[in-house]
């Protein structure tokens, strides 16, 4: 996260979880369930270079399954950077865009912000692979969101009218650390921050607002260009003087409310799947 930028062992374990809010029953969501062992090392790797991290997310895609047509990478013009892309085909062409950046900043290693949200991605990409999808589900490891978005700016650049319509929602992860799960205020699509409340009732899981100044990340390059968005993170007065300082390491991430994360981020996507409406449907 770019901040104050101002210059159970079950590891074949299928969950359905049914949303009952009230009386209204939303129907069964079906994902694979990882082992927490699984999730938590993919996060405690952590490697200290940029380009190790870029290229640890390519290895643990492919261990979760993504690999051939299903993996791309999308090279910045300078440097051996670029962005990481997995693809879950749906039966449809429009499109779920998940991100996290995978740089980070000089200080520190980096593991809060944000080899955790992008050491997250894997999982989530093979908790919702062992099943079809409606939509196609794009899971991007952007580089050069410390530079100011550059990653996912280029990401969004490159792709044409048609390709920006078919995105029907954004979700992006970018630092977890400890607590319950939040949403930026003020920078969610509010029928987005709806679902998730949604879930959250469901699980009964805490679901908070946060809200932040002079902060910027990934999901802002989508704001920008209309595609509804949701930025979600765990972020307490404490985790907040970690980021970009030496303090910023694995250790001070809790693996309790960091699986729980994880948890709640499968079955938020995979209600995304059945509930968010097509925005090429609703011109």
């Amino acid at each position: 996260m770019g901040v104050f930028r101002l210059k159970h062992h079950r590891p074949r374990l299928f969950v359905i979880l049914f949303l009952l809010l009230g009386s209204a029953a939303f129907g069964g969501i079906t994902f694979k369930l990882l082992a927490r062992d699984t999730v938590l090392a993919r996060l405690r790797s952590c490697p200290r270079k940029d380009l190790d991290r870029q290229e640890q997310l390519k290895a643990y895609f492919n261990e979760a399954g993504c690999s051939g047509t299903a993996m791309s990478w999308q090279k910045a013009e300078r440097g051996k950077l670029g962005n990481v892309i997995c693809t879950i085909k749906g039966t449809s062409a429009e499109e779920i865009v998940v991100g996290a950046h995978f740089d980070h900043a000089d200080l520190g290693l980096g593991a809060v912000d944000n080899w955790s949200g992008t050491a997250l991605l894997p999982s989530l990409y093979e908790s919702l692979a062992a099943q079809p999808t409606k939509h196609t589900f794009v899971f991007v490891g952007f580089y050069g969101e410390e530079e100011g978005l550059v990653g996912s700016a280029e990401y969004v650049r490159r792709l044409d009218k048609e390709g920006l319509a078919s995105i029907d929602a954004m979700v992006n992860l970018d630092t977890f650390a400890q607590g319950p799960i939040q949403i930026w205020e003020g920078h969610a699509d509010l029928g987005l921050e709806k679902h998730a409340v949604e879930v959250a009732h469901a699980m009964k899981q805490p679901l908070q607002l946060m809200h932040l100044e002079n902060v910027s990340t990934d999901s802002e390059s989508f704001r920008a260009k209309q595609v509804p968005s949701i930025e979600f993170c765990q972020i307490t007065g404490p985790t907040l003087r970690l980021l970009h300082s030496v303090d910023d390491q694995v250790n001070r991430i809790n693996p309790d409310d960091f699986y729980n994360a994880y948890h709640f981020l499968a079955a938020y996507l995979g209600y995304l799947d059945q509930v968010v409406p097509s925005r090429e449907a609703q011109k």
